[in-house]
């Protein structure tokens, strides 16, 4: 309830929340939403300017661009979304086990994501789209296997944190199961990190993504997605600004709302990072989620 109240009283906040949530909804009532089909060529219709019927008017091919930048929305969005769940979901696991457990576990884990990590997250996915080829599924399994260490050294950083707090000492003093003391007293406490940093990630892979598929190592043709959409109509950006207008603003708005989204989550979930009017201060939260992630690189 308080962190409702909290995000209630950032204005920008609500805005980014709202842009996330239309933009998940249009990517997956898609077929429902886009007026034409983002396939169907017309070559009559060949840079057609924005009309009733065509908004945002026709690329090269003739083909709906609001339609394909509806459709845009799954691969840019959706997919990425799905392959930080998985990322995620490898992280916290081996977060979990290294920071509760420590001993050997810890140890051979972390060497593990000291080697994945020592390595720049972009050379890295090329190398994985090297090896498997173009495609937004190799990209995809590059960004999940390269992503669950990062998550499971911040997420370690936390566990190892409130795992020596009196409570958690008194409950296993207690006899309490380390599954039950795990699940009880540090998931939900652990919960806000694991948030934060998730939604920041969010922006770096679709930004990621978006940039591999511009090089034409991402998606392939005919399907849509909006870094393919930019590199498509970079040959007329001049005659024809449009065309790389609809999809670089699309990416700038949703990585700008998941990236303030991501401020003031962090915000509202720490009531000492609230300035003294009782709002939230964004700016002191991306310094503390830069300090986080800083520490548990170290």
């Amino acid at each position: 309830m308080r962190l409702f109240k909290n995000l209630s009283r950032d204005k920008l906040a609500v805005t980014s929340l709202a842009i996330i949530v239309l933009t998940i909804a249009l990517g997956l009532f898609a077929p429902l939403v886009a007026p034409h089909d983002p396939g169907a060529v017309n070559m009559k219709l060949r840079y057609a300017s924005p009309s009733w019927s065509y908004l945002l008017g026709n690329d090269h091919l003739g083909r709906c661009v609001l339609s394909r930048l509806i459709y845009g929305i799954r691969p840019s969005v959706l997919w990425v979304l799905a392959a930080l769940g998985f990322s995620v979901l490898a992280g916290a696991v081996a977060g979990f086990a290294t920071g509760y457990f420590k001993g050997k576990v810890d140890a051979w884990l972390m060497r593990i994501c000291d080697v994945m990590l020592s390595f720049p997250g972009y050379v890295m996915t090329l190398a994985v789209v090297g090896i498997l080829g173009a495609g937004l599924e190799n990209i995809l399994i590059a960004f999940v296997c390269m992503k669950w260490a990062w998550f499971a050294r911040v997420i370690r950083t936390s566990v190892m944190q409130f795992s020596e707090m009196e409570y958690v000492k008194f409950a296993k003093a207690s006899g309490i199961s380390n599954m039950r003391i795990i699940t009880r007293h540090i998931i939900p406490v652990t919960f806000a990190d694991i948030a934060v940093i998730s939604s920041s990630a969010m922006c770096s892979m679709m930004l990621q993504v978006s940039g591999l598929s511009f090089l034409g190592l991402g998606i392939q043709a005919p399907h849509a997605e909006w870094g393919m959409m930019l590199n498509e109509a970079r040959e007329v950006m001049f005659s024809r600004p449009e065309l790389m207008l609809a999809p670089g603003l699309a990416i700038v708005v949703v990585v700008s709302a998941f990236n303030f989204w991501s401020d003031a989550l962090q915000v509202a979930l720490d009531p000492k990072l609230m300035t003294s009017q009782g709002k939230p201060d964004p700016s002191h939260g991306r310094e503390v989620r830069k300090a986080v992630y800083e520490y548990s690189r170290g």
